[in-house]
């Protein structure tokens, strides 16, 4: 009996995790009054072959869904809203807690300086000493529709 116990807390616990890990960051969100718009930082500029790259693919609603779908649960080795947020402002429940603070996507001001390419080159390749991970073994198409959907909030 007590082993029978032990099986269903488990298989609880497994079920409630699974229920938060999806519920949790659709209101993570903190802290909107920490946002900075324009960012002041540096990040390491693109190789020059990224630099003048623009997303090869049509802006379409379903592209745009793909990207969400992206950015909200299937990125690993972490999804972008846990530090960006579900808005894009970087106010995700670890974003501004990072040292420098997760890009905010939602300011137009610091997005219109940051081009395609340098996106895409990021995303693949992180930056180093900060809290982005690289995101190598996204497919190319993937990351272009990531950054469409991540572009949204600045247009």
């Amino acid at each position: 009996m007590n082993h029978i116990r032990k099986k269903i807390s488990f298989v609880f616990a497994m079920v409630l995790f699974v229920l938060t890990s999806w519920w949790v960051p659709a209101f993570a969100d903190h802290e909107p009054e920490k946002v900075q718009c324009p960012q002041m930082r540096k990040t390491l500029k693109a190789p020059d072959e990224f630099l003048s790259l623009t997303n090869p693919l049509a802006i379409t609603a379903k592209r745009v869904e793909k990207g969400r779908k992206i950015y909200q649960s299937l990125s690993s080795p972490l999804q972008c809203v846990h530090c960006h947020g579900l808005k894009g402002d970087g106010t995700g429940h670890m974003g501004l807690e990072a040292n420098p603070p997760a890009r905010n996507f939602a300011c137009a001001e610091t997005m219109q300086s940051i081009s395609d390419g340098q996106m895409f080159w990021v995303i693949t390749n992180g930056i180093p000493g900060t809290a982005m991970p690289a995101y190598a073994d996204l497919a190319d198409w993937k990351i272009w529709v990531l950054i469409q959907y991540i572009r949204q909030w600045s247009h």
